[in-house]
């Protein structure tokens, strides 16, 4: 492993802050929170009115002296104070009590591949205004690797994709360290602003912002797949007259407009293939990709990929938390690393 196992070991809780969802993890209680990574807020007291999924059940329903915020943006921390007050509000009085009683307190958190210092030091502030005196920071793609049950310590290759709502990170990863990977400015939120505009160019209506990720499975059971219904009926507002409407949309289109985003993924595949040691490739095709993420349980992604790369292309059996879960296991001395001492002389 890159990060010290023994430095794992000794943490209490570990954070996954992610775009869309966050989670928690206290060594000895399993995963306590997962939540919505979206706050509301009173403008008027600057006071915090929900978090979570109450909060995000508020997103484009709230007067005008309340404000949805998203404090987290790409696995990045944007705004420290507000996502202090939302963990807070997370974790509950009385998890906080019981982390405050721990002597030293030590955290662990994940960090997208290659993130910037003013991000990883932003992550490491919000979880030292939490009461940590030290943060352990381990790579998304290592944590949701062990996860998912993948032998990341073994001299053998194992690819994962983590389908971000921000971004999407592919890699390759070969005895407890990332070979090569790659970093894509596509996830689930493109998938849901290509179908947007796409229904607001072809049927000048607006959707919802609620309904984008209902949508995708609505339209097919199969997804991104060929077959399925040929419509569907979508309630939206229409944008010239602001009313009300209904429209038959075609899924055949929304299925291309799905696609034009999810190319760039396919092109960071390839990269990462190029990049990569033709021993550890030959590993795969046998192997396959394991996907996780939120983003991977759109229907339809993993077959896409299957017949993109010619590769197995498997989804974990929890998608959503595998970072979390890879974190906990580590955090509970699951983990047992392969020792490569040096060879006496």
């Amino acid at each position: 492993m890159t990060v010290s196992l023994e430095q794992l070991r000794r943490c209490h809780f570990a954070v996954d802050l992610g775009a869309a969802r966050t989670r928690v993890y206290v060594k000895g209680a399993g995963l306590v929170v997962d939540q919505p990574s979206v706050a509301a807020v009173n403008n008027r007291s600057g006071a915090l009115i929900a978090v979570g999924d109450l909060a995000e059940q508020m997103t484009g329903r709230t007067p005008g002296y309340i404000r949805v915020v998203r404090p987290i943006s790409g696995g990045t921390v944007v705004d420290i104070e507000m996502a202090q007050r939302m963990l807070r509000h997370l974790l509950g009085e009385k998890t906080r009590r019981a982390l405050r009683r721990k002597p030293r307190l030590r955290a662990a958190a994940c960090t997208p591949h290659a993130a910037d210092p003013l991000a990883t030091r932003a992550t490491i502030e919000t979880l030292v205004g939490l009461g940590a005196r030290r943060v352990v920071l381990v790579d998304t793609l290592i944590a949701a690797a062990v996860g998912c049950g993948l032998p990341v310590e073994r001299p053998e290759a194992t690819m994962i994709m983590v389908c971000g709502a921000a971004a999407t990170q592919v890699a390759v990863l070969s005895l407890g360290s990332i070979v090569t990977a790659e970093r894509i400015p596509v996830g689930g939120e493109a998938v849901d602003r290509a179908i947007v505009q796409h229904l607001r160019h072809a049927h000048q209506l607006m959707l919802p912002s609620q309904s984008v990720r209902p949508l995708q499975v609505a339209l097919s059971a199969s997804g991104l797949a060929q077959h399925g219904p040929a419509s569907a009926e979508i309630h939206g507002r229409d944008v010239v007259t602001g009313l009300p409407r209904t429209v038959r949309v075609d899924t055949a289109a929304v299925r291309v407009a799905i696609q034009t985003p999810l190319t760039a993924v396919l092109d960071g595949i390839g990269k990462v293939l190029r990049d990569c040691p033709p021993d550890l490739v030959a590993d795969l095709a046998d192997r396959g990709m394991v996907m996780v993420g939120g983003s991977a349980l759109l229907p339809g992604f993993d077959q896409m990929l299957r017949q993109a790369t010619g590769m197995p292309v498997h989804i974990a059996e929890r998608p959503d938390v595998c970072a979390a879960e890879g974190l906990g296991a580590m955090l509970e001395g699951r983990v047992e690393p392969l020792l490569l001492n040096p060879l006496a002389a």
